[in-house]
């Protein structure tokens, strides 16, 4: 179930690359259109996948459901919004609607399951105080 209210949204535009045989937006580029909300989620914030508030992060599972079609020359409004924060982990959530239609179509919804990471110890770290203290509602 998605989250009421999301902190951050763009604009992304469907590239031709991302049109499949099929001639709609395909599987895997949904996936590569919310790795990149995610990263300009991050850079709106100040952060990065390597320094997320003195951490790394990894993404350990993904979960998207798809709704209806994109095609080339069409906009994706992404909203993504952090939910469910542990000791090492945490929830982004992503909606993607169509921005090019006068009433928002969904697309695609979807969940990237992130836990915190030590690159240089090379092990599970917890969540930054920082970051549960920035994000939790």
């Amino acid at each position: 179930m998605l989250p009421d209210s999301f902190q951050f949204s763009s604009i992304i535009p469907v590239r031709i690359t991302d049109i499949n045989y099929g001639g709609h937006v395909g599987n895997d580029s949904i996936l590569s259109i919310i790795h990149e909300a995610r990263m300009q989620f991050l850079h709106h914030y100040g952060y990065t996948e390597m320094d997320f508030a003195g951490t790394g992060m990894i993404m350990s599972e993904v979960a998207i459901e798809f709704k209806n079609e994109l095609f080339y020359g069409d906009s994706i409004k992404v909203s993504v919004t952090i939910a469910e924060i542990s000791k090492i982990s945490f929830s982004l959530y992503y909606k993607l609607e169509n921005a090019g239609t006068d009433k928002p179509v969904t697309v695609a919804v979807a969940r990237t399951g992130m836990i915190c990471y030590n690159y240089g110890a090379k092990k599970i770290a917890a969540v930054p105080q920082k970051i549960k203290d920035r994000f939790t509602l």
